[in-house]
Formats: C-alpha cells, sequence, structure tokens
C-alpha cells in the first residue's frame, strides 16, 4: 500500500514541472528624496508582504501582465513598464486543495503613475510602501528577499 501512494501519488507531485507567473515590482521615487520605495501588498491568504503577481494570459505580454496585476491586486495606475524582467524568483504556491507547486516568478519593474483608492482586490489586501531594505526583510521568499534587497545599491534605471 505505502509503494502505491509513493508511486502514484508523491513521485507525481514531486516530479511535476514549475509554473510560471509575473509580478510587479511597483516603484517611486521616495517624497523626501531619490531613493526608491516600494509598494507591498498582503496575500489574500495568509496576509504575508509580497509583489502584486499573476498568471500569464494568451495573446498578452508578460510584462503587460504584470501591469494588469498592479491594478488588479493593489489600485496602480502604471507609467513606464519595463518591458524585461528586473530579475526572477521561485517559490512554493499552494494550489487548491493545499498541492505544494514550484512557482518561477519573473519581476517587471512598473512605475506608480498614481494609485486608486477602489480596484478589484480593495477589499481583500492592504498595501503599504517600503524601502528596498524594508521590503526585502517582509518577505518570505529566500529569493525574493535577495532581490529586493539588491535594489538598495541601485535601482532598475
Amino acid at each position: 500500500m505505502l509503494k502505491q501512494v509513493w508511486t502514484n501519488l508523491v513521485l507525481p507531485l514531486l516530479g511535476r514541472p514549475s509554473r510560471f507567473q509575473v509580478a510587479a515590482l511597483c516603484h517611486r521615487r521616495a517624497p523626501a528624496g531619490d531613493a526608491p520605495e516600494i509598494l507591498m501588498i498582503t496575500s489574500r491568504d495568509t496576509g504575508r508582504w509580497i509583489l502584486p503577481k499573476g498568471w500569464p494570459k494568451a495573446g498578452h505580454g508578460a510584462a503587460d501582465m504584470a501591469a494588469q496585476e498592479a491594478w488588479e491586486e493593489a489600485g496602480v495606475r502604471a507609467g513606464l513598464v519595463r518591458p524585461d524582467p528586473v530579475g526572477r524568483y521561485r517559490y512554493t504556491k499552494r494550489l487548491k486543495g493545499g498541492v505544494p507547486v514550484a512557482t518561477d516568478v519573473e519581476v517587471f519593474a512598473v512605475e506608480v503613475a498614481a494609485l486608486d483608492d477602489i480596484f478589484p482586490e480593495s477589499a481583500e489586501r492592504r498595501r503599504r510602501w517600503m524601502s528596498p531594505a524594508e521590503a526585502a526583510d517582509a518577505v518570505e521568499e529566500p529569493e525574493l528577499k535577495a532581490l529586493l534587497g539588491s535594489l538598495s545599491a541601485g535601482f532598475p534605471a
């Protein structure tokens, strides 16, 4: 019985290919200087700090989808959206039913032109401006922590 569970359930989960998402690194210059600030949001399920992110859609570019996620999850009206990713990270996404899946995320810089108070997920999330160091301290994912921490040394121009 144990061998059957291992072969039919556990091994397929371990061998499952990683999924792919896009994330928005929403940023602005701090009001009191030219240091960057990162807009962080809370996840809907656990309330941990994350970047706006989601699944890509056929027929849409990854950078455009990152900007769309920034709008839906954080109310961001985008300014300049960089077409190339500024970084990548991997985390374990829990799908419905609690199934863990490795998920690769490409991160795109999205300049915040304005923030709307009413947006599709405004009742489900909190948002907060943070320095890159504060954002790095706030997230749980090691690779995202490293990416955010590296922004203190120089923000993408």
